[in-house]
This record gives structure tokens, C-alpha cells and sequence, in this order.
């Protein structure tokens, strides 16, 4: 049975910004005394982004990736007004609330294509993943995995689910498949995809998707422009799911043409 736990912690001090990605993550240490990379609900995606980064993550996980802990982080309004840089304290402020933090898995590094290591399965599982959650972000360009203690961890699915940037739309979304796997950083390396599929299929059913959607904050569900209510966009992100894992072959076959 599926159970998915996440914990809330609160922010306690601001280290470093991580200036490699757009929206600005940072290293912070938490109530619990562990580091963490902070994803701001401030960032330009807003808290879509954070959403695609949660859903993506928790479904990795499920399917026996490595990913780091992810934890909710309270953010309060102390931070922005000791932030001498004003990028920064804009963030922290429009930051106020709930946001999502990643263990900092500290020493690792960023996958190289050319001499980092990826099993075959664990390659296939990757790409099926991104298939599923459209992630368009996993390229030789931004690989977006770490390499850490000789194993390969996933990281960053924010520009998953694109779809829900525009809501009057999403139901198109239903029909297709993924295309841009063909720009899959370890597509060449994916050669077990039929075997990763099995395995995502047994760990992939409602129970474990309907557990996932039901842990996104009511809080990161509600935005002004968005005409669909928080009860609408997570019915729509269970279709979506279920709806892609009901065409795993079709996934699998487009992968295996595209290599």
C-alpha cells in the first residue's frame, strides 16, 4: 500500500544562492538541522513549478529512483529584510509561505554524459519517467541528475507537466505522446525500456497516484488566474497520469525509434 510522508519544516537560515539555475534556488539549513535547496514559490513558474517538482520526484521515488527527500519548507517574512541583494529579497518576499525544499546531497555532481556512469535500467526508467510526467528538461544541455556516492539521483522535475500552464487546454493533452524524448540525455543508454516499463507498471496504480496528488498543498493549487478550482486541477492531474501510464507501449516504442 502506498504512503506517501511528507514532513514541514521550517527555514532557519538563508546560505547561498545556487546562481546556475534560473529561478534561483538556494542552499538553507532548517528547523531540523539538515541543508536543504529551497525551490521558491516566488520563481517565475510560480508554484507550478513546484508542483511538477513534486509529483516528478514522489513518482521517481516510487519507481525506485534515487531522489533527494523532499520536504515542505515554511518560509516567513524575516529573511527578505536582512537581504542586501534585491533579486534575493524580492524572492524571499513574493517567497512567504510554503515552498519546496530537496535534501542537499552535499559533494555530489552534476551528471556528465561523456563520463558519468547509468545502468541500463536505470537509464530506462529515467526516460519512461519523463515520458510519463512530459519532462523537457533532461537534456545534454541540463542534465538535471546527480551523480553522488557512485549512484545516479534525480533531480529538478519542474519543467514537467506542461500542460498546466494553460488549463483551457489541458485535455489535449490526453492524445499525445513525447516527442522530445528523442533529446533524452540517456536515451542512448536506455536499452531495457520494456523491462523498466514492467516495473512501472506495477508500482504506478491509482492508489499510488491518487496518495501523490493528494499531498500537493491546497496552498500551491490556488492562483487568480487559474479558472480551475484545486479539486479540478488534481481530478486533471490523476487523468493525465493514468492516462499516459495506459499507453506505456506507445511510450516505450516512440523511445526505442527514437534511439
Amino acid at each position: 500500500m502506498s504512503d506517501i510522508d511528507i514532513r514541514t519544516v521550517d527555514v532557519v537560515k538563508y546560505i547561498t544562492p545556487l546562481r546556475e539555475g534560473g529561478s534561483l534556488p538556494a542552499i538553507i539549513e532548517a528547523s531540523d538541522g539538515f541543508l536543504y535547496v529551497l525551490k521558491f514559490r516566488g520563481a517565475g513558474q510560480g508554484t507550478k513549478a513546484l508542483i511538477a517538482e513534486f509529483i516528478g520526484g514522489e513518482l521517481a521515488r516510487a519507481i525506485g529512483l534515487k531522489v533527494p527527500e523532499l520536504v515542505f519548507l515554511n518560509l516567513d517574512d524575516s529573511f527578505s529584510k536582512t537581504e542586501p541583494d534585491e533579486e534575493i529579497q524580492d524572492l524571499l518576499k513574493f517567497s512567504v509561505g510554503l515552498n519546496l525544499g530537496l535534501h542537499y546531497l552535499s559533494g555530489s555532481i552534476t551528471f556528465d554524459p561523456l563520463v558519468s556512469v547509468a545502468d541500463a535500467l536505470t537509464s530506462s526508467k529515467i526516460v519512461l519517467l519523463d515520458s510519463i510526467i512530459s519532462n523537457i528538461d533532461r537534456t545534454v544541455k541540463n542534465t538535471n541528475l546527480l551523480n553522488w556516492n557512485n549512484e545516479l539521483w534525480v533531480i529538478d522535475n519542474g519543467a514537467s507537466f506542461y500542460f498546466h500552464h494553460n488549463w483551457s487546454t489541458w485535455e489535449n493533452h490526453l492524445k499525445g505522446t513525447f516527442s522530445l524524448v528523442k533529446d533524452h540525455v540517456l536515451l542512448e543508454r536506455a536499452a531495457l525500456l520494456q523491462e523498466a516499463s514492467k516495473d512501472i507498471i506495477k508500482v504506478l496504480n491509482q492508489e499510488t497516484i491518487e496518495d501523490i496528488i493528494s499531498k500537493i498543498p491546497d496552498d500551491w493549487l490556488k492562483n487568480e488566474s487559474d479558472s480551475f478550482s484545486p479539486d479540478d486541477m488534481r481530478t486533471a492531474y490523476k487523468a493525465y497520469l493514468n492516462s499516459r501510464l495506459s499507453k506505456i507501449e506507445t511510450l516505450v516504442k516512440e523511445a526505442e525509434d527514437a534511439r
